[in-house]
């Protein structure tokens, strides 16, 4: 799943960062809102993590214009405002969460997993589909009552397709959330995947929509 974590200190943005990343997330920051709209109107993302205080605009401000636009991503505030008062302006501006600086890494990655699951409007940890399960939050898959070995870009590739829910993405919408922005992506590379998740579950696991890109086809 595609992150954008919008926060100006270097060495707390490289920390949640990395530590996002090694969750299974595929994780882009930037340090102000010029940049946080840009990414936005750029690529897809499936959550926000958004600081308050930000060099060039106040973070809540920024949210409130978001929602007028229409943008629906989930928001969790990352923020050293703590108190009553202003975790309602958070939640009132928008937000789907806040969470207070210093924070405990555990705790922002099972929030972030909660925001994900009500995104995608399931209550339950795991994700089944046929016989297919996966557990986000480990990074686990089975079938039947095997575990099956996947890469990390593999798992990546069918967290977003079971996270669509039958959606289909595009080839750019994959790379994003299979890669992220900084690494570069040979041309074959999407196929290469999508290949290898067939072969392991199925050759109808994803459909192929001409013109479109992919999206869930038939359950293992």
């Amino acid at each position: 799943m595609h992150i954008l974590l919008v926060e100006d200190d270097a060495l707390l943005g490289d920390g949640v960062q990395a530590g996002l990343e090694v969750h299974g997330f595929s994780v882009a920051w930037v340090p102000n809102a010029g940049a946080a709209a840009a990414a936005l109107a750029g690529a897809a993302f499936d959550l926000v993590v958004l600081d308050l205080g930000l060099p060039d605009r106040d973070g809540l401000s920024l949210l409130r214009q978001w929602r007028r636009q229409g943008r629906d991503e989930p928001v969790l505030v990352l923020t050293a405002r703590d108190g009553v008062a202003h975790r309602v302006a958070g939640l009132n501006a928008g937000a789907d969460d806040y969470l207070e600086k210093p924070f405990d890494l555990d705790e922002l990655v099972a929030r972030v997993h909660a925001l994900l699951r009500r995104a995608e409007g399931r209550a339950a940890p795991l994700v089944e589909y046929g016989r297919l399960r996966f557990d986000p939050a480990r990074q686990q898959v089975w079938l039947d009552q095997r575990e099956m070995a996947l890469t990390r870009r593999e798992r990546a590739l069918l967290q977003a397709l079971l996270g669509a829910r039958g959606r289909v993405l595009t080839a750019d919408d994959l790379a994003d959330r299979v890669y992220g922005w900084t690494e570069s992506v040979e041309s074959n590379a999407l196929a290469v995947h999508i290949h290898s998740l067939r072969r392991k579950f199925g050759e109808g696991l994803i459909e192929t929509v001409r013109g479109e890109g992919y999206r869930l086809g038939t359950p293992p």
